[in-house]
């Protein structure tokens, strides 16, 4: 059985006895049609089906009211919200959202980067798998412009929106060391990009400003597939990760020494290792995560974490997007001088990092 024809205007024409042209200007809402003919053709045009073909509509007027967006990962919290913003400002402003997955995979990347163009959107939002350039280069010299979200690339000259993540781990690291912390860890992923290196020089920065020793091993990075003692890991946002290292930290820190980790997920597995070797969160350890996840509050204790802008980050994206879009495709392709914007996040405190027991205390 072959499948159904899609219904066109030339149909809608052929049934009412009506050019084309006229059927085109009614459903168009268009002057020079009476509005008796303009319900005739609204109510045979519901009647057969009939949807506009957008992409045939796109090659007329070389506007496809549609944006692409390329996403690592969509298990990673702070994307899904980001999503939403996107897809909710854009349509405020009359476009379609095209979503892409790389999965973290430069091939998938590259090929995701080529289908957009083949597609003809008018922009791109990309959150960069952070290895090569060159296809958001071919992307942006044909005419589409390009803004990177939350990660930027040094090699490619184009507008960045995100979160100030050096920021983050400045306020977060103040925070515990005004409550009198003197032994400090965080843990990351051991990932090339660059909300993890920002972190970390937040992180490390602030404590040489404040005198404090931070020997190397005060950087815990961890394979966020790594898997070791049996504890199945499915990636980098899985409560496992942080399980695995909370083990090692356990026996490694001191009393009152307070972990950062990377995101709340972290956390949570930082929460279980601590609890079974002993060690009570808000008490004898502190813990502070990253990204202000809905379960962070409903912790025992409540987890102390940065929380992230990102509806603020996914709807600044868009705007810029379309800024860059009206300027048409011969001012995208000159190259102009890239903005970069970065939001601030927010230390949100609750109970899990103090005050702690110091040593010799009781």
């Amino acid at each position: 059985m072959s499948p159904r024809r899609r219904p066109t205007l030339r149909d809608i024409a052929m049934s009412l006895d009506l050019s084309v042209n006229t059927v085109s200007r009614a459903l168009a809402d268009k002057d020079a049609v009476s509005p008796e003919t303009r319900e005739r053709v609204k109510e045979e045009a519901e009647r057969l089906g009939y949807v506009p073909n957008t992409m045939a509509r796109s090659l007329v007027l070389r506007n496809a009211m549609t944006l692409g967006l390329v996403i690592t990962n969509p298990a990673n919290p702070f994307y899904a919200r980001l999503i939403s913003a996107i897809e909710e400002r854009g349509r405020e402003r009359g476009y379609s959202l095209m979503l892409m997955v790389t999965e973290d995979s430069a091939e998938n990347e590259r090929r995701a980067a080529e289908e957009l163009m083949r597609w003809g959107v008018d922009g791109v939002l990309a959150i960069p798998v952070q290895h090569g350039a060159e296809h958001w280069n071919r992307l942006r010299k044909s005419g589409t412009p390009v803004v990177l979200l939350n990660r930027h690339l040094p090699e490619l000259d184009t507008d960045v929106v995100g979160v100030d993540y050096y920021a983050g781990a400045r306020l977060a690291t103040e925070h515990v060391l005004d409550g009198g912390a003197t032994e400090l860890y965080l843990v990351e992923e051991d990932l090339d990009i660059s909300p993890v290196a920002e972190r970390i020089r937040g992180f490390r920065e602030t404590l040489a400003a404040r005198g404090v020793a931070a020997p190397d091993d005060a950087v815990v990075r961890v394979d966020p597939g790594a898997a070791p003692e049996g504890v199945p890991v499915s990636g980098p946002f899985d409560p496992g990760v942080g399980y695995v290292v909370g083990a090692e930290l356990a026996r490694r820190a001191g009393p009152g020494a307070v972990v950062l980790a990377g995101n709340d997920y972290h956390a949570l597995g930082l929460y279980r290792a601590f609890s079974e070797r002993g060690l009570r969160v808000g008490t004898d350890i502190g813990v502070v995560g990253h990204g202000d996840h809905p379960f962070s509050a409903y912790l025992d204790p409540a987890l102390t974490t940065v929380r992230l802008p990102a509806p603020d980050v996914g709807r600044a994206g868009v705007d810029r997007l379309l800024e860059r879009v009206q300027s048409g495709p011969e001012a995208v392709a000159e190259d102009p001088d890239p903005i970069r914007t970065l939001l601030a996040p927010e230390l949100v405190v609750r109970a899990s990092a103090g005050p702690l027991r110091r040593r010799g205390e009781h």
